[in-house]
């Protein structure tokens, strides 16, 4: 990849704008923050990857919308949230296909572990007006599961022990992250 962006919010609410001419990867760490994201494809043949990764405490929302401006571009979106309370945590996601653009993919994984009764909504958009496109959504709302929790505890591991390795694996689940870029995101997993 040619650029590799670390983005880490603490208790903010931010807006971003990216106009991207090169392939990149965007990791973006959220801690009790809102995020209104807008990221333009404007070369041909331009892949995307963005993880965004969000431990959530008070009502916070997050708003993504990638445009696909030329021809072959690619967006790989990995949108993934703790929301340890029961509070809302809301997640648009929108992907953009015009009729001009053609030969795109456009795919998004958004999922939302409520660790309480959280209050949680997905909302993954295709927005595609092009018959040459691959594109593909999904989204999970739900806790973590039992039978996984019952495997690691089977293993040696406490319950919280198991927690915390499972949402790890959640919310840093990138061989190619450097550590030291996300300290603060890190410790704060460590809380929970």
């Amino acid at each position: 990849m040619s650029n590799i962006l670390y983005v880490v919010d603490n208790n903010e609410k931010k807006d971003y704008e990216y106009h991207l001419k090169e392939d990149t990867i965007i990791y973006h760490f959220s801690i009790n923050s809102s995020s209104k994201v807008n990221i333009s494809l404007e070369k041909e043949n331009i892949k995307l990857y963005y993880y965004y990764n969000n431990i959530n405490y008070t009502d916070n929302a997050l708003s993504i919308e990638v445009l696909h401006q030329k021809d072959s571009t690619a967006s790989e979106l990995y949108i993934h949230g703790v929301n340890v309370g029961s509070k809302k945590l809301d997640y648009e996601v929108n992907g953009i296909v015009p009729k001009r653009s053609k030969d795109c993919i456009c795919n998004q994984e958004n999922q939302i572990i409520n660790l309480e009764n959280g209050k949680s909504t997905i909302h993954p958009n295709l927005l595609i007006d092009n018959f040459n496109v691959e594109s593909n959504h999904s989204a999970y709302i739900g806790k973590i599961k039992e039978e996984k929790l019952f495997y690691l505890m089977s293993r040696g591991l406490s319950k919280k022990e198991a927690y915390q390795l499972l949402l790890k694996g959640f919310l840093i689940n990138m061989d190619s992250i450097d550590m030291s870029k996300i300290n603060d995101f890190s410790k704060e997993l460590e809380k929970i």
